[in-house]
């Protein structure tokens, strides 16, 4: 209940408004709010949601002066929310039923926990060493209530659980659902620790003479009282609600029978305790009658129960008249007395006791046992499901799959046994003309599917076939049959086509689906369904593995198909065909479409064009992985295709996105200029951002040769560009007036979102266009005000030196996309120089001078054959130099500083001298004096060094009088091994 509500309805019982400054808990608590709130016909929120909210305010863990995390204090305020939530819990009865149909496993815990708690449990006190009989009769109902939530927790954990399917992924809710799992689980786990404890309790208290009682809301407000002011009231027998001990031992001995009956599945024995448990609740509640108020039993369920412990563990004086036929079916199944379990499905065609799907799983378990080998069962699976077929038409029910498999090869024997089963479970005199008809109809429904007429008049001489059809439908069939040519069985068969190929025989549900699962093969798809569907129209079998997932455009459209076999496998094809895909099974995702294809050609066009759309896009990433690799250029037919796809106009056919990136990256990567700058229609560069973009990239890449005036194909793409990596901006005022701008992520003015633009770069491969990216962000980035350290770039003087508003760009999006963007273009080609430059580039900017070596030197490598030739000076041009002596100065190289100097234009004497002066020096200083060439250097060396560097200004290809032919290649030779030196220190 919130604040106002509070105010309302202590304004209409006349009594003073709560001062704003109490807590509404304690509000509720001193007012009598809660009590009134609960009397309600239906209180909002509802008194299982208040349990939750009371224990989740009362569990919230405090901070103290350090920030550090804290138990929840006891305090007053903590102690009245428990309190309020006990009440709540008192107010519905303590049942157990509804508590553990609305509360979690912890608040469920944490509620119980309190409950022993307050009826003075001694914490710590094992439950099975207390003495139930000399405990306060509300003190051993707590205990009693823990330990029954206790099992029917461990019982209700054994249940399997169907996973609901994800909705969209959240963060908080994610957490939260993992947090409350693992809870769930230690809880669990505790619980099944102290399971034999909590047994031998309820044990005990079966032995108990005596009523005992529950806490009521008002024993609960004695015991918030002060203790003086109790009197020991809730101790008395008279305090609380009452619960008769029958009532107490029927839920107890019920409980205890589902636990007996869950550990049976490891331990047989067990079952006989369970069937003991379960006939002492049946006659515990013919004894209390059905009006008891602590008594909930669900009667069905019990019932269930004593059926299965009939079967599992039969009494001994029971005969076999007195067995009910579930029991008989389990018994013969267990001696091999298949013979018995047709005689029993015989006789219930006549009385229908047994329920359909208790028939079907026995023929599953028979079906099993024959696949694992046993072919003596063969012949028993024709006769069940024989049995089975003649029950469902007897209701109305169409013939199942697996009939029409197993009568596929028909013989005297199987049609002698059908007209016997059919025989004896009609009783012409009782039977109703509908079930006459029914059984008529497939009399002759089996006459027309057999081609042997000896068969054919076994049947129609019959004489329940006589008796059900008149004289002239009798003649009518037999001249039908006769009429049939010889010659038909001699013509051609035709191709198999995707409809005509029949399902095998059927094994149990669990397999089915598992083999499902596995297929890749479209025909066995179908066969599985085929015989899925004949055994259960309850089931939607695309929901089997939560791994097929189809896009959310096709789905609505799919499951939107009225057929459920039709809806099942065109989803289960186009999932598996999807996921082959993402995995590069190229040739298998080829089948599953193809099928598809055929599959919904029949009937929906619009799902038609979408499956020839993810063909066109599996061709695209077919050729891309194979031939496209090595360079060979697409087919024609394919090329058509995609142009056809975007100009495609179709209303109302569902698109993906991602296949339209996927044909204009298809289009720029195999240098289709041609088309995306003249070609494409008006209308899809107003529809379609991807086709917009594709074609101001290849309007780019055909006007770069071209003089700067005439790129204005580049500043349309430059501004596109900054729209797309701008942001929008909204003003809120704060609680203190004044206001404040806040930065939302992306602006929705631009063609498409950065994101989706990234994701599109991604997929081309066209060395040119990347470059033109990446040199278009490169140059976006420079454009910051703040910025210290350009990053350079091929092609980046084509673009526009500034932006109007650079307030609205997110460079650091900016700055993330260059990354991501150098990232993916070093994995298209790791050798590419340029953008090798501007990954050195920046880690420069970002002061990683190690790894900024690396990429200047591997730069120089992949364009100088590993420096064996000279590297080419638009690569180490004097800005790279000037970076890489400023990488080695602060890395405290000073002498690669000082021969680094040598490789500028003009050699900077001052930087050398500087660095060779450094007396703490990080490199191997002597060993690189060899790699000097400037005898001005060397000279200089020679003052401060003196003997050190006499060998090296000494050699006579340095000697000042040499030809510049003899001084430009023993400089070309030093360069060529001080940059392999430095690769191998780097690299």
């Amino acid at each position: 209940m919130s604040v106002e509500a509070a105010d309302r309805e202590a304004a209409t019982s006349s009594r003073p408004c709560t001062p704003p400054q109490t807590c509404w808990f304690e509000f509720l608590l001193e007012e009598s709010l809660l009590e009134k709130h609960l009397r309600k016909p239906c209180p909002d929120p509802a008194p299982v949601q208040l349990i939750v909210q009371f224990l989740e305010q009362a569990s919230k863990p405090s901070v103290n002066e350090q920030n550090q995390v804290q138990p929840p204090p006891d305090n007053k305020r903590n102690r009245i929310l428990k309190l309020l939530a006990l009440k709540v819990a008192a107010h519905l009865k303590w049942d157990l039923d509804i508590l553990e149909k609305s509360l979690s496993v912890p608040v469920l815990n944490m509620l119980l926990n309190e409950l022993l708690c307050i009826s003075k449990v001694p914490p710590g006190t094992k439950h099975v060493d207390m003495d139930l009989a000399t405990l306060p009769p509300t003190t051993a109902m707590a205990v009693l209530l823990y330990n029954r939530w206790a099992i029917r927790t461990i019982v209700q954990s054994s249940f399997p659980v169907k996973q609901a399917k994800p909705g969209p992924p959240q963060l908080s809710v994610m957490n939260q659902m993992q947090q409350e799992k693992e809870l769930t689980e230690n809880i669990l786990k505790v619980l099944k620790e102290q399971a034999a404890d909590s047994i031998l309790v309820l044990e005990a208290a079966l032995k108990l003479n005596k009523d005992l009682y529950v806490h009521t809301m008002r024993t609960l407000d004695l015991l918030a009282m002060e203790p003086g002011m109790v009197n020991g009231e809730t101790e008395s027998s008279t305090a609380g609600l009452k619960v008769k001990t029958e009532e107490m031992q029927c839920q107890v001995c019920y409980d205890l029978g589902a636990a007996y009956f869950q550990q049976g599945s490891t331990n047989s024995a067990v079952y006989e305790n369970a069937r003991e448990k379960f006939f002492r609740t049946k006659e515990l509640i013919a004894e209390i009658g059905s009006l008891s108020l602590h008594c909930t039993i669900d009667e069905k369920r019990l019932a269930g129960y004593c059926q299965a412990c009939d079967v599992l563990v039969p009494s001994s004086d029971s005969t076999s008249q007195q067995l009910t036929p579930y029991s008989q079916v389990h018994i013969c199944l267990r001696s091999g007395n298949y013979q018995e379990v047709i005689q029993i499905f015989i006789e219930d065609n006549l009385t229908l006791s047994l329920p359909v799907q208790f028939r079907q799983s026995v023929l599953r378990e028979l079906f099993q046992k024959a696949q694992q080998g046993n072919e003596a069962l063969d012949e028993i699976c024709f006769k069940v499901c024989a049995c089975n077929t003649v029950r469902d038409i007897l209701e109305g029910r169409t013939i199942s799959v697996q009939f029409n498999q197993l009568f596929l090869r028909p013989n005297k024997e199987k049609i002698d046994f059908l007209l016997e089963v059919c025989s004896r479970s009609v009783n012409l005199e009782k039977a109703s003309e509908s079930l006459k008809g029914n059984m008529a109809a497939f009399l002759k429904n089996v006459c027309l599917g057999l081609e042997d007429l000896q068969y054919v008049f076994m049947i129609s001489s019959h004489e329940l076939f006589i008796t059900l059809l008149k004289d002239e439908e009798r003649k009518l069939l037999v001249d039908q049959m006769r009429k049939r040519s010889p010659r038909v069985n001699l013509c051609i068969k035709p191709v198999t086509s995707f409809y005509d190929i029949p399902a095998s025989a059927s094994v149990n549900i669990g397999q089915l689906e598992h083999q499902l699962i596995l297929s890749v093969d479209p025909w066995r798809i179908r066969q599985i369904l085929i015989e899925l569907h004949g055994m259960t129209s309850e089931r939607q079998f695309w929901t089997v593995s939560n791994k097929w997932e189809v896009p959310s455009v096709y789905s609505g459209v799919i499951l939107g198909i009225k057929d459920n076999l039709t809806r099942d496998l065109v989803y289960i094809l186009m999932a598996k065909g999807l996921h082959c895909s993402t995995v590069k099974d190229f040739s298998h995702a080829k089948q599953l479409f193809a099928a598809c294809l055929e599959l919904v050609t029949e009937f929906s066009p619009k799902l038609r064009q979408v499956m020839l759309n993810e063909m066109l896009l599996l061709d695209i990433h077919t050729h891309e992985a194979g031939t496209g690799q090595a360079g060979e250029r697409p087919p024609s037919d394919l090329i058509s295709r995609v142009r056809g796809y975007l100009e495609m106009r179709l209303p109302d056919i569902p698109l993906r996105q991602v296949i339209a990136e996927e044909c204009v990256a298809f289009m720029l990567n195999w240098r289709e200029n041609e088309y995306l700058t003249l070609q494409v229609p008006a209308f899809l560069l107003q529809s379609n951002p991807y086709v917009k973009l594709g074609q101001l990239l290849a309007a780019t890449c055909k006007e770069l040769p071209g003089p700067k005036e005439s790129r204005r194909t580049a500043k349309d793409l430059w501004e596109v560009v900054v729209q797309i990596c701008s942001v929008s901006s909204q003003h809120k005022r704060g609680n203190d007036g004044r206001v404040s701008l806040i930065k939302q992520r992306e602006s929705t003015l631009g063609i498409m979102y950065r994101s989706e633009l990234l994701s599109f770069i991604k997929k081309l491969r066209e060395p040119l266009v990347l470059t033109i990216i990446l040199s278009l962000f490169v140059k976006l980035h420079n454009v910051r005000e703040d910025i210290v350290n350009d990053i350079t770039a091929e092609h980046i003087s084509i673009w526009p030196s500034s932006i109007p508003n650079l307030q609205s760009v997110d460079f650091e999006a900016v700055a993330i996309t260059v990354k991501e963007l150098v990232r993916y273009t070093l994995s298209i080609n790791p050798n590419n120089h340029s953008w090798l430059i501007i990954q050195a580039d920046i880690y420069f900017a970002t002061n990683q001078y190690s790894a900024a070596l690396h990429y200047y030197l591997q730069a120089g490598a992949v364009c100088s054959d590993f420096f064996n030739k000279a590297v080419p000076p638009d690569v180490y041009t004097d800005q790279v130099i000037k970076r890489m002596i400023k990488c080695c100065s602060l890395l405290n190289c000073h002498t690669q500083v000082a021969i680094l100097c040598q490789f500028l234009r003009e050699i900077d004497y001052k930087t050398a001298f500087k660095s060779l002066q450094e007396q703490n020096s990080h490199d191997a200083m002597d060993s690189y004096y060899d790699y000097i060439w400037d005898v001005t250097i060397l000279e200089y060396l020679t003052c401060i060094l003196s003997s050190m560097c006499i060998k090296a200004i000494g050699q006579t290809e340095l000697n000042a009088s040499n030809p510049e032919e003899v001084l430009q290649l023993a400089a070309q030779r030093r360069k060529k091994k001080f940059l392999q030196a430095m690769a191998k220190l780097y690299f």
